[in-house]
């Protein structure tokens, strides 16, 4: 199982949104790149990255902060957030992002999501987001009439091969993952899990760890992490061991 610490950004800063909600803004830091460094120091193979702007539709120059993190950082970096066409796709990849996630256009554009895998693979991946088991989209401003199960059935007949599950209700809340949830996701999809989505600490990162014979592969983990409740260290060593 891997850990994967989150830098989500807003304007090239490095922010958490409480519950998704961009009323609940916090900078952690103007420079996402050294973050990122400090991350990977700590042990981080891989980074997740989530373009808020983008996923709510604005246009900021989001993409040169992460071609930095791509080129000068020695981990897998997989980013989701605004992606909605195969350009937008297509430019990441060429960027030398590893994975793309895609959220939105699986809900809205499904024909779109099924080319995009036959293409490219296991480079792309589904981002299922939900509030009490309902998806959200649209960087978690619109709801949806989908269960986050039913969608994770259908992205696994889509040919997806990985999906990143997040709980919105319990992001950057700090009150610990939606263990259940996950489960389920994983055991009714059999597909591989990674869970984001309320961390607060060492105790959470073990919770999860269990998880590993259902089929859960990899945590995510932002606010966390700049609280100071959890270290990069900590969690690769409970998710290694």
């Amino acid at each position: 199982m891997i850990f994967i610490p989150a830098i989500d950004l807003i304007d090239g800063k490095c922010v958490r949104l409480t519950q998704g909600k961009y009323s609940m803004v916090k900078e952690y830091s103007g420079n996402p790149v050294d973050i990122a460094r400090s991350f990977v120091d700590q042990g981080a193979r891989y980074l997740h990255i989530v373009d808020l702007d983008a996923a709510r539709g604005e246009d900021k120059d989001n993409r040169r902060v992460i071609s930095r993190i791509v080129k000068e950082i020695e981990a897998g970096v997989e980013v989701g957030g605004g992606v909605r066409d195969r350009e937008g796709v297509k430019e990441l990849l060429d960027m030398g992002v590893e994975r793309v996630i895609l959220g939105t256009i699986i809900v809205k554009k499904s024909n779109l999501a099924v080319e995009l895998v036959a293409e490219f693979g296991e480079r792309i991946v589904a981002g299922i987001d939900a509030r009490e088991g309902v998806v959200h989209v649209s960087g978690w401003t619109e709801g949806s009439d989908l269960k986050a199960v039913e969608l994770g059935l259908r992205v696994r007949d889509m040919g997806f091969q990985l999906i990143v599950y997040t709980d919105i209700a319990r992001d950057g809340m700090l009150i610990g993952p939606n263990i259940e949830a996950i489960k389920e996701m994983a055991l009714r999809t059999s597909l591989p899990i990674i869970a984001s989505g309320g961390v607060s600490g060492v105790e959470d990162v073990k919770a999860l760890k269990v998880l590993e014979s259902a089929g859960v592969v990899g945590v995510i983990s932002g606010k966390a992490l700049y609280e100071g409740r959890l270290t990069v260290k900590e969690a690769c060593e409970i998710l290694n061991g």
